[in-house]
C-alpha cells in the first residue's frame, strides 16, 4: 500500500526574514563601549602601579590623538 505525501498547508515565503531587534539591543552595548573608552582615556582617576612606559606613552599618544 503506497504511503501518502503530505503536502504543505501554506506554501513558504520567498522573501527576506523580517528581524528586529529591541532598542537596547544596540544601545547596551554602545553604552558599555563608551563607559570603557571613557576609563581609558580618563587616567584622572585610576591609582595604578607604575608599569611599563611604553604602555604609558601608547595610551597618552592615543589621548592626543582622539583629543585632536
Amino acid at each position: 500500500m503506497p504511503a501518502r505525501t503530505h503536502s504543505r498547508p501554506h506554501p513558504a515565503t520567498t522573501g527576506g526574514v523580517d528581524i528586529r531587534l529591541p532598542w537596547w539591543a544596540l544601545a547596551l552595548p554602545a553604552l558599555a563601549f563608551v563607559a570603557l573608552l571613557a576609563l581609558i582615556l580618563s587616567p584622572s582617576d585610576a591609582h595604578a602601579a607604575s608599569g611599563d612606559p611604553a604602555i604609558t606613552r601608547l595610551f597618552e599618544r592615543a589621548q592626543q590623538f582622539l583629543a585632536r
